[in-house]
Order: structure tokens, then C-alpha cells, then sequence
């Protein structure tokens, strides 16, 4: 019974730290979770495959060092903590993008709120079974990992500037006299 508590209340520990761990992303690197928010907005997918790339790449020496057992394993390990610790940038844009939905959708709530509310919606997704452990969470931390590596990049969307209509007047030929 003892374990099962301590279980409960470790989950529960780790679900009040979430919001506050993105909301510590959100205030210490309000530059950086912005450009990712953008970069989430603007081109969801590009950040996806972004972060496929990355997890790909990653995955490789991460694999290597797991299986090399000692402190290669140490350092392995290491890679997977510092690898999802970047990551939280782009979730933090997630929660960012999420709490500018929220915010539009309630009266005179500050920023600050909406972040909180967004984290919160984005923590409480991610728990429901089976939908949020197989599909949200690997989304989210795949295209969080493709946000950050273009927010810390600085490599922004470009702007698409729509060309203005060209109308065709149908005129007759002129003769020349």
C-alpha cells in the first residue's frame, strides 16, 4: 500500500511542477518560446519533421552509449535528460500557443494566466490514456524538439507575401491610322 502511494504521490508532484517548469521556460527565455510559438503557428510540420531529424539523428549515439554500458551509459542517459530539457522550450511554445487559444476564448484573463491554463490543458491531454501517452506525447515531443532547434536557430518562417491580383482589361487594338 505504501508503494502505491508513493507512486500516486510522485505523479501527483510531477503533475504541479509541469505548468511551473514551462511557465520558468516562459519567463526565463521569453525570445526563444516565442520564435517557437511562431515557428508552431506558422508551419507545424516543418517544425515536425525538424524534430524527426533531430530524434533520428540522436538517436544513433544515444543507442551507441546506452548499450556501452559504465559511464558511456552515464553519458547516454545524459543525452536523453539534455535532449528532452531543450525540448521544453518547444513545449513551452505548445502551451504558449495553446493559452493564446484559451485566452481568446475567455474575458480579460492576463497572459500569464493563459500560459498557465494552456500548460495545464496541454499536461491534462497528455495524461488520458492510451490517446495522450501514444499519440500527444510523442507529437509533442517531436515537433517541441523541431521548434526549439529553429527558435534557438533563429531560423524563422518566411513571410509570404500574397501578389496583388492582376486584372486584364479587354480592350481592342488601336489601329494605326
Amino acid at each position: 500500500m505504501a508503494d502505491v502511494q508513493m507512486i500516486f504521490g510522485i505523479l501527483l508532484l510531477l503533475g504541479i511542477a509541469f505548468p511551473g517548469m514551462l511557465t520558468a521556460y516562459w519567463l526565463l527565455f521569453p525570445a526563444t518560446v516565442e520564435r517557437a510559438q511562431h515557428r508552431l503557428n506558422t508551419t507545424p510540420s516543418k517544425a515536425f519533421w525538424m524534430g524527426a531529424v533531430l530524434l533520428f539523428i540522436l538517436a544513433i549515439p544515444t543507442g551507441i552509449l546506452l548499450s556501452a554500458g559504465g559511464v558511456g551509459q552515464f553519458l547516454g542517459w545524459t543525452l536523453v535528460a539534455a535532449t528532452l530539457t531543450l525540448s521544453g522550450i518547444g513545449v513551452a511554445g505548445i502551451a504558449a500557443k495553446m493559452g493564446v487559444l484559451l485566452a481568446r476564448r475567455s474575458d480579460g484573463i492576463s497572459p500569464a494566466a493563459a500560459f498557465v491554463r494552456g500548460a495545464i490543458a496541454l499536461e491534462l491531454a497528455a495524461v488520458f490514456p492510451l490517446v495522450g501517452w501514444f499519440i500527444i506525447i510523442p507529437l509533442a515531443i517531436v515537433a517541441s524538439l523541431g521548434a526549439t532547434a529553429f527558435a534557438i536557430l533563429r531560423w524563422m518562417p518566411k513571410n509570404r507575401v500574397v501578389a496583388p491580383e492582376v486584372t486584364q482589361t479587354s480592350q481592342a487594338p488601336v489601329p494605326n491610322p
